[in-house]
């Protein structure tokens, strides 16, 4: 995947345990699950349904 094997998957991963410390680390990996998670949703959801989302919000 991407060229990355298991040395270098180590190597990012000291990096970021050094940057962002250890106490840092499940909150970053949560906030990043999160907003794939939107992500994936909202390029999953028809355009009609975003559409009537949008015409909902300026109406309010």
């Amino acid at each position: 995947m991407f060229g990355f094997g298991m040395p270098e998957m180590i190597i990012v991963l000291v990096i970021a345990l050094v940057v962002f410390g250890p106490a840092k680390l499940p909150q970053l990996g949560q906030s990043l699950g999160a907003g794939i998670r939107n992500f994936k949703k909202a390029t999953l959801e028809e355009p009609e349904q975003i559409a009537a989302k949008d015409k909902e919000e300026g109406a309010a």
